[in-house]
């Protein structure tokens, strides 16, 4: 056959989800992967990592056998079997699981290894029709979502094709040009044809740093000391628009007057940043009516997540940018999509009773704690699809102490032998997203995608959609779901949102589900009842903690603080050719990353007696890493990053970043704080 350009989606990363073409060389063979030109978003622009894909869907070491664990917990020692018996020991172990400690004492555990969402949210319809455990996703976007949804109402905002019209882009807690590549275009056009300029606030000195015209460096978990001594600026200077606050928001006077002695004096004693600075960044701010307000993770992802966040998307509101195109702020559009997931997820089969577990909290799970088990049974079982826990979760070492436990059945889904993999006692072959079905949206733009199958997977490997439709029957549902290809619950999912059908969807290469500029700058409205932004939230609607939330924008100082013990803040910030755990096997991805490396001021190093290069420990009450060190001027000298996420195989120890973290539940309604720790550094002997 001649090689053929296919349409695919890229399902690795969730704000870009990027329109694909890839190069068919057969129907077993891929070659170049490329972005698409023709999607105004993606716009030709793809990662070095998803560019490379050959190399991931073609690795010598993907696993293609279902496999039984031969060797200890741990180990990664296994034997091949057949498909039938893997499922059946699978579906023998969650029946006597059910049976013996009640069906919650099962629990389906993933998350967003793929962004599809029918291979991705198969899984529930296990736990929806068995009476499973269900899992709170708190691992990611929790913390951003609240702090957003507390001001703006619904979680969507300003359309990202508009910053060509920007005369001001601002990347909050972010770093596009290592992890949103195609963001990076649309500020490029931007700067070039309207010579907006880029500001970057990160807690470090980012490569997006690198190139903008101005770089706030806050200590983590400060950025909303930060915002509120912006928004001081913004009233006593007369930037703020009355009319627009009048309109639109609950409460200006009364934040004005709390906000007098947030001055940018009182948040550089807190975030470490020169208060002219400050100053000089609120008044160009001010000063740029089409200002786009591009807010990151990171910092979302601390004990006061939430509030950082509510405090940063204060800020079009009050000099109303949202009027203008061009202007506004983004976090994400994952309420932009209203799609039906009924059948794909059974959710009509959904129990209000069902417990629902925290995935963040998977080692205090694993290990009995009454609190995080929801005083119910113990997990006796567990089948893992899409995520890698014993690398990924925060508090690994409690998780890996939880994984070896003798009576844990374990059954891992995956497509390379990861840490987790390791302490399986079933182990499946997963495809990867060109070997099968899907559907797909992306919260940085706003667009519905179709992909189809582009190449047979390799030996044995299946997908989610079957694996979980054969434990479905074997478990004796009669639900339809479970009797429907990948193709059929697309069409129905499709059929059931009013929606054109997948032929359609993938002819057309996307649906536009975006809304008129009115709406997705809430010109109509903010989505609260009363339709206008919060400045004081209501935020019992946002958690169970809410009482100990400040009332108004502020610096909420519940983080994990530096002490004479753990003298820094450690930064868990993500690589540039790394996606989390996966990528991580590629050449070309570790030939870049070279080693897993601690970035530290080099005042720090004077004081520790620490070299370039020198093998040192990190360590907290949780536990210690190994790396090496690496002198770096950008950031502040008491914070340190270790940019990951790097198996844990690939430290000196084998023991990795996430065995520092902590799992505690942000403030009010929980979510992972990846870059909210305290530790020692010191060189090892």
């Amino acid at each position: 056959m001649n090689n053929q350009l296919i349409r695919s989606v890229c399902p690795h990363d969730c704000p870009s989800t990027c329109a694909l073409q890839v190069e068919q060389i057969s129907r077993h063979e891929i070659g170049r992967v490329r972005g698409n030109p023709d999607n105004d978003y993606t716009a030709g622009v793809i990662c070095s990592k998803v560019s490379n894909y050959r190399e991931r869907i073609h690795h010598p070491e993907r696993l293609t056998k279902p496999m039984r664990r031969i060797g200890a917990k741990g180990e990664g020692v296994f034997e091949v079997i057949t498909w039938e018996e893997a499922l059946d020991e699978v579906a023998g172990a969650f029946q006597t699981s059910a049976l013996s400690c009640g069906p919650e004492s099962v629990w389906p555990y993933d998350f967003a290894g793929t962004m599809g969402l029918i291979q991705r949210g198969s899984i529930h319809r296990l736990r929806h029709a068995f009476g499973y455990s269900l899992q709170e996703d708190t691992i990611c976007v929790t913390t951003g979502v609240t702090g957003w949804n507390a001001g703006v109402g619904t979680c969507r905002g300003s359309d990202s094709r508009n910053i060509q019209h920007s005369d001001l882009i601002v990347v909050w807690g972010g770093n596009p040009v290592s992890t949103q590549v195609n963001l990076m275009t649309h500020i490029s056009r931007a700067r070039k044809k309207r010579g907006a300029k880029l500001v970057v606030v990160d807690a470090y000195q980012t490569p997006s740093a690198d190139v903008a015209d101005m770089h706030l460096m806050p200590k983590p978990g400060t950025d909303g000391a930060l915002a509120c001594a912006v928004m001081h600026v913004l009233f006593k200077e007369k930037f703020a628009d009355w009319e627009y606050m009048e309109h639109y928001t609950d409460c200006p006077d009364r934040l004005e007057r709390h906000l007098k002695t947030r001055t940018p004096e009182w948040a550089e004693k807190i975030s470490g940043i020169p208060a002219s600075d400050i100053a000089s960044f609120a008044r160009l701010y001010g000063s740029n009516p089409r200002s786009f307000l591009r807010c990151g993770y990171g910092f979302t992802r601390s004990r006061n997540g939430p509030a950082n966040m509510h405090a940063v998307s204060c800020l079009p509101a009050i000099t109303g940018a949202w009027q203008h195109k061009g202007g506004g702020a983004l976090y994400s559009n994952r309420d932009l999509y209203d799609l039906d997931f009924s059948m794909s997820r059974a959710l009509d089969l959904r129990s209000g009773k069902t417990r629902i577990l925290d995935m963040s909290r998977i080692g205090a799970v694993l290990n009995g704690e009454r609190e995080s088990l929801k005083n119910g049974p113990p997990v006796k079982a567990m089948l893992v699809q899409n995520v890698n826990p014993a690398d990924v979760a925060p508090d690994s070492n409690l998780v890996r102490k939880g994984l070896v436990r003798d009576d844990l059945f374990l059954c891992v889904h995956e497509q390379f032998m990861t840490e987790t993999a390791k302490f399986a006692d079933i182990l499946l072959p997963a495809t990867m997203f060109l070997e099968h079905d899907d559907l797909y949206t992306g919260s940085a733009h706003v667009y519905l995608q179709a992909a189809r199958k582009v190449v047979e997977p390799p030996g044995q490997c299946r997908s989610n959609v079957d694996v979980i439709n054969e434990l479905g029957k074997r478990l004796g549902s009669e639900y339809p779901g479970f009797y429907m290809t990948a193709h059929e619950l697309i069409e129905q999912t499709l059929l059931d949102s009013g929606l054109p059908d997948s032929d359609d969807v993938y002819e057309m290469g996307w649906v536009d589900c975006s809304k008129s500029f009115d709406e997705m700058n809430f010109l109509t409205g903010f989505a609260h009842q009363e339709g206008r932004f919060r400045f004081a939230p209501d935020w019992s609607e946002q958690g169970e903690e809410h009482e100990i939330m400040p009332s108004l924008p502020d610096h909420f100082e519940v983080h994990e603080r530096a002490t004479p013990e753990h003298p820094f803040r450690l930064v868990a910030a993500p690589a540039r050719r790394y996606l989390n755990t996966s990528f991580t096997e590629m050449p070309s991805s570790r030939r870049h990353e070279g080693r897993p490396t601690i970035k530290i001021h080099e005042n720090a190093c004077k004081s520790l007696d620490i070299s370039d290069g020198q093998l040192v420990c990190v360590g907290n009450s949780r536990g210690q890493v190994k790396l090496h060190a690496s002198i770096f001027g950008g950031l502040q000298e008491d914070v340190v990053v270790v940019e990951s996420i790097w198996p844990g195989s690939s430290f000196e120890g084998g023991v990795g970043i996430n065995a520092l973290i902590g799992a505690d539940r942000a403030f009010p309604g929980g979510g992972a704080v990846f870059h909210d720790t305290a530790v020692w550094v010191r060189p090892e002997n």
